[in-house]
């Protein structure tokens, strides 16, 4: 990957854990380790991938470190503020509540399936917007500040690995359980999925890096605060299915529920 996109991409997703708060990012740190081989042009546009995407968010890079070590390495770190009353954590959602997300989901694992595989035939938009998506996402930090603003949001947490592992554990920290009606897979996600001969709803459930905020909305607020938001932002809030009573995840399919296995990303299995 570019240099400056690996530096987006990093930050991105530190930025992404403070948008599912509703909180505002005000500074990062930037540990940096980097094999012998690696030049100074390399560095300096890695960082130059970071600096762009903390200036359009308002935040500022203060210091972190630099090192020698055997294989590239960069850990950051985010700090944010937000009040306690707009304060959003994945434990608050309740029975009832309508899950929703702020837009399609799947793009970015079509992305890292055409860096894998660049010769699939692949349309130029579908291909532009997949790449794009995958290596420099967008995280959703003015989203998530204005949904935080409505009492009608009870929890909220980002989309990093996948539908199916995220939900998961959205529900464990609220103590209930969720049935999906919808897997909201991006168009110009099954367009590269159906190429690439594979099923467009397991880029959704199990692909992450979306980046996109998984939220559970009071059901009396959600039709006007889908209606603002797309107001707001010009595209939709997606609704998704519901939290309920029973413990587990499950997904809806011809009128017949069935278990849905976490099978996203497992960062300690590395999976």
């Amino acid at each position: 990957m570019d240099p400056a996109a690996i530096g987006h991409r990093a930050l991105a997703c530190n930025l992404s854990d403070v948008a599912a708060m509703g909180a505002r990012p005000l500074l990062a740190t930037v540990a940096l380790g980097v094999p012998s081989e690696t030049s100074e042009a390399w560095i300096l546009n890695c960082y130059r991938g970071m600096a762009a995407l903390a200036a359009e968010h308002g935040t500022r890079i203060v210091g972190g470190d630099i090192v020698r070590a055997p294989a590239l390495m960069l850990s950051l770190t985010v700090v944010g503020e937000v009040s306690r009353s707009r304060l959003r954590r994945r434990a608050a959602g309740r029975p009832g509540d309508v899950i929703a997300v702020t837009g399609a989901l799947g793009l970015s694992r079509a992305g890292l399936e055409l860096t894998r595989r660049p010769t699939l035939a692949v349309g130029a938009p579908a291909r532009g917007a997949a790449l794009a998506a995958f290596a420099t996402p967008q995280p959703r930090v003015r989203e998530g500040r204005w949904l935080a603003t409505s009492a009608g949001v009870h929890a909220m947490m980002d989309l990093s690995d996948g539908l199916s592992t995220d939900l998961g554990r959205l529900v464990k920290a609220a103590a209930c359980g969720a049935v999906v009606e919808v897997i909201p897979v991006h168009p110009l996600a099954r367009a590269v999925a159906g190429v690439a001969g594979a099923a467009a709803e397991r880029y959704a459930l199990d692909g992450g890096e979306d980046f996109e905020l998984l939220l559970s909305v009071a059901p009396r607020a959600f039709s006007h605060l889908a209606r603002r938001f797309e107001e707001r932002f010009g595209r939709g809030l997606l609704a998704i299915g519901r939290l309920e009573n029973e413990a587990g995840v499950r997904l809806s399919q011809g009128g017949a529920l069935q278990d849905l296995a976490p099978t996203g990303y497992d960062h300690l299995a590395g999976r």
